[in-house]
């Protein structure tokens, strides 16, 4: 403004150069308020700017302390770009945070590099044991050791799962030689076992007949003929062979709920034939007996001497035993 002033009073012009002057001079307070509002503003832009900027570092520092390897990247890009279009700050501050920011991206992309470094090192490893995996399970397709393979396969499938992945492009075919393999082995053993069990149905068949005879001899009545019965039954069960898997279970209950009860008639006859039992409840007889004998020998006494409350409390005793000698008589009787 003041040399535009001294151009406007130097100048060698015609015309009302005072005036001029005048309408600079008036401009002068304008002109200090718009630089003043100037200087705010851009004072403003730089708090602005370094706030967001502190922002960025915070969050650069705290993206470089996590495992977020798919999306931190991204974010770390994002928060470049948005530096970039940020008002710089007076050089010391915007160095130092911009060090800092640096920082956290350089930490971060050595952290990431080595984690898929690692990845790609164990995706590696996974594949040469699938790979392994793959041959062992081609070579055991063909086999006709149904239960052993089954096994087998189950454990490959075990080692399988614990490799973890391998890399994407060979994952998928090694697992399609896996699986064809496998499924070809059961494949077949499905197939060998539909043709047993088509062999078996006729023996299904003898065996259902022989429940009929079986089933018929409950409930008991003559244990010895149903035991005689139930063994000619078992022998030719044993003789009729396998039967198919789905009806296994189902036909051997039903044979041996027929073996049950006649078992539980024969421990019951037992039970009541116990000699040992017996004997001891002879010998409880007996002893009973001799004692209420007894008993009635020491009233008749009490009685002749007039001891009245002597034959009250020996008939009591008396009523006692013979309750017990009955008892012992009936339990006798069981075991006869």
């Amino acid at each position: 403004m003041k040399g535009v002033k001294e151009q406007v009073v130097d100048a060698h012009a015609v015309g009302d150069l005072a005036g001029l002057v005048a309408r600079l001079d008036a401009l002068a307070p304008v002109i200090a308020q718009q630089r003043e509002a100037r200087k705010a503003e851009r004072a403003q832009r730089q708090s602005e700017s370094r706030e967001r900027k502190e922002a960025i570092v915070a969050e650069a520092e705290k993206l470089a302390e996590s495992n977020d390897w798919r999306n931190g990247a991204n974010r770390l890009r994002d928060l470049l770009e948005e530096w970039k279009g940020l008002p710089r700050l007076d050089r010391s501050s915007d160095d130092a945070l911009w060090r800092r920011f640096s920082t956290a991206r350089t930490g971060y992309t050595r952290r990431r590099k080595s984690h898929f470094a690692e990845q790609a090192e164990r995706r590696e490893g996974a594949r040469a044991i699938k790979e392994k995996l793959a041959t062992q399970a081609e070579a055991l397709a063909d086999s006709t050791e149904w239960g052993p393979t089954a096994g087998r396969f189950r454990d490959l499938m075990r080692d399988w799962k614990a490799a973890g992945p391998a890399p994407r492009d060979v994952d998928d075919a090694l697992w399609k030689r896996f699986r064809g393999a496998q499924d070809a082995f059961f494949a077949a053993r499905d197939e060998a076992n539909a043709a047993l069990d088509a062999e078996f149905e006729a023996n299904a068949l003898v065996k259902d007949q022989l429940l009929v005879e079986a089933e018929a001899l409950l409930p008991v009545t003559d244990l010895d003929a149903a035991k005689r019965a139930f063994r000619e039954i078992s022998d030719r069960w044993d003789a009729a062979g396998k039967v198919p898997r789905a009806r296994m279970k189902d036909l051997e209950g039903r044979i041996r709920k027929v073996e049950q009860a006649i078992r539980n008639v024969e421990d019951e006859q037992w039970r009541r034939s116990d000699p040992e039992k017996s004997a001891r409840a002879d010998d409880m007889i007996g002893k009973l007996e001799a004692a209420i004998d007894k008993l009635k020998s020491d009233i008749e006494k009490a009685r002749a001497a007039g001891d009245q409350g002597k034959v009250k409390k020996l008939e009591d005793d008396l009523t006692s035993r013979q309750a017990f000698l009955d008892m012992a008589r009936k339990a006798a009787a069981d075991f006869s």
